[in-house]
């Protein structure tokens, strides 16, 4: 079930590349870039609910979103109503530290779901066992990355596969 919780007038992309799912985001800042990356890439928005944040013209403001109309997103109550959102004949990946395929194996096509977790828990393992799973390898002794880096990484490089540079 997609449901309003402002008033602000968002753009709506017809057919986009890819689609980014955000599960219960924490982090207003995190969001702020991977909204500012889906708009600059015509990329669709999902948030699940709950956040751990307001998205209200107040909070956006301290963000510095100021460009939030720019960006098509959608808003889901729970997991549960997104999945009954997606549009059929697309797939859903999603992207976990603990996978065993690294990103590049994945085959995303365009108009496909990229789902990733909260910064601070990821993504429940019901998810991660129910759905295709990658992970951005790490070398260095760091536990992981920023969420909004991972959605970079990620993003650029499946629209780089779709021939969209």
């Amino acid at each position: 079930m997609l449901f309003n919780i402002n008033k602000i007038k968002h753009r709506k992309i017809e057919d986009p590349y890819l689609n980014i799912v955000l599960f219960q985001p924490e982090i207003p800042f995190n969001t702020g870039n991977i909204a500012r990356l889906c708009g600059a890439a015509e990329v669709r928005m999902h948030l699940i609910h709950p956040l751990g944040f307001k998205v209200d013209d107040k909070h956006l403001k301290r963000a510095g979103l100021d460009y939030w109309q720019e960006v098509d997103i959608c808003h889901h109550q729970d997991f549960r109503s997104f999945c009954e959102a997606m549009d059929a004949g697309r797939r859903l990946f999603a992207f976990s530290r603990h996978a065993r395929p690294r990103y590049p194996e994945a085959n995303v096509s365009r108009g496909d779901y990229l789902l990733f977790g909260q910064e601070t828990k990821g993504l429940p393992s019901g998810i991660t066992s129910s759905y295709p799973c990658f992970s951005i390898p790490i070398w260095g002794k760091v536990r992981s990355l920023n969420l909004s880096s991972c959605v970079g990484i990620v993003t650029y490089h499946y629209l780089h596969h779709m021939d969209l540079f």
